[in-house]
């Protein structure tokens, strides 16, 4: 009977990892782990450490605006982007993709960002762009286009359709302050969705057809201002073709 129920045990273990392995089918790491080979950024504030990377700044090494480690390996279309993060310190970082290059380690364009909190952690902001954020945590969200500055606010807005997402509660405590959190970035199309420690955090579609992007550049955030500390492992990307 135990020699039956240590094989039933092993079989189940056998099937969990080809099922873990079958979902990484078309999977590339584009960090090796050991240095920044195939990404750029200000050498005095990102560095590898204990396999992952890192962005530091600290009183006497502030970032003088907001900074980015700029992936090399090109442009992207639609893909899943999955990685780790841990963010430290009271500052916010953040996942640059089908984004600009604007010069001197800055970008522009969609970004899942890191900040503490079920509204804020993954949310969809735009980066350096008109419509700042347009999605907050828990929200599926259908943008149309823009439209006149609400009264007493300066700046167009996002004309946009806001619903709630069916597992938003479950964004709650989801985050692993100080710990490791699993992020994944799913673009097709116009179609995006960021997910925090597997729940759907926004799900958006982007009608506007004028600052939406469907192509660009990834790249990981340093956020001005209060000291921080933001790792990055395990970051893997696969293509559609």
């Amino acid at each position: 009977m135990r020699k039956r129920v240590l094989f039933v045990l092993l079989l189940a273990a056998i099937c969990v990892v080809k099922a873990r392995a079958a979902d990484e089918d078309g999977f590339k790491p584009i960090f090796n782990g050991k240095d920044l080979a195939g990404w750029e950024g200000n050498a005095k504030l990102w560095s590898v450490q204990d396999g992952a990377i890192v962005g530091e700044t600290t009183k006497e090494n502030p970032a003088k605006g907001n900074t980015f480690l700029i992936w090399r390996g090109g442009e992207v279309k639609d893909f899943e982007l999955r990685c780790s993060f841990k963010l430290e310190g009271n500052n916010n970082s953040g996942v640059q993709y089908r984004s600009k290059d604007l010069g001197n380690f800055v970008m522009g364009g969609y970004q899942c960002d890191i900040n503490s909190g079920p509204e804020h952690m993954c949310k969809l902001y735009e980066e350096r762009g008109p419509r700042g954020r347009i999605a907050m945590g828990g929200q599926k969200v259908v943008v149309n286009g823009m439209k006149p500055p609400a009264e007493g606010k300066k700046g167009a807005e996002a004309d946009k359709k806001v619903e709630p997402l069916p597992e938003a509660e479950k964004l709650k405590g989801l985050e692993k302050k100080g710990d490791w959190n699993e992020c994944v970035i799913i673009a097709k199309g116009n179609h995006l969705i960021q997910k925090l420690n597997g729940v759907v955090a926004i799900d958006v579609t982007d009608n506007d057809e004028k600052n939406r992007a469907m192509s660009g550049l990834v790249g990981l955030q340093i956020h001005a201002g209060s000291p921080m500390k933001i790792s990055f492992k395990d970051i893997r990307l696969k293509e559609e073709k």
